[in-house]
């Protein structure tokens, strides 16, 4: 490994970068607590959103030229309906809020603070933008879920180390098809948020 540098972009000098990141989506969204099968051409329209917001973030991490990681933020304006309706509904005033993505990084590469490294780039970004509150939700599982492997580690004590508190009484939904499953199903999330000024 060389020494890796990690890079900001935003809205469309995100494009060439879309490709890697879908790939890297479905490589690690195909672990627990996901199980996501993955769907390329999905994966591609779906962050086209990042592209055609020209306040987005990227955050990616390349080794040499290789993107190993990468890091997605938006104004929560410019997000699904899926995961702006919780957020509305409990009475926040969305333009105040920056919604931080997914935060993918390749096994071999983690245990050097890169995860610390993308809250920091997506909160200053927040900052740059006038926003108030940094956002981000994470799927729901049980502690017994059957296919939870024994050396998983939940995030949350890191979530919380960085100053976010989790709200369960804020929910999303979103479906899609696990692994081995035959149709999608629809999973809920618990949001995340923080105070940044």
């Amino acid at each position: 490994m060389s020494e890796l540098r990690i890079q900001r972009f935003a809205g469309p000098d995100i494009h060439p970068f879309i490709l890697d990141l879908a790939k890297l989506r479905i490589t690690i969204f195909h672990d627990y607590p996901y199980l996501y099968e993955g769907d390329l051409d999905y994966e591609k329209k779906y962050l086209n959103t990042y592209v055609i917001c020209p306040d987005s973030v990227l955050v990616v991490v390349f080794d040499d030229d290789k993107v190993v990681g990468a890091s997605t933020a938006i104004p929560l304006k410019f997000e699904t309906t899926e995961f702006k309706s919780p957020l509305i509904a409990a009475g926040f005033d969305i333009n105040s809020i920056f919604y931080l993505g997914e935060s993918v990084l390749l096994k071999s590469y983690r245990g050097n603070k890169i995860g610390e490294r993308f809250f920091a780039e997506r909160e200053a970004a927040a900052l740059e933008q006038g926003c108030s509150i940094t956002a981000f939700c994470a799927v729901d599982r049980p502690d017994d879920h059957a296919k939870r492997p024994q050396d998983y580690h939940p995030l949350d004590r890191f979530w919380q180390r960085l100053g976010y508190v989790k709200h369960p009484e804020l929910k999303a939904y979103y479906s899609w098809k696990e692994i081995g499953d035959d149709e999608e199903t629809t999973k809920s999330f618990s949001f995340w948020l923080k105070y940044i000024k």
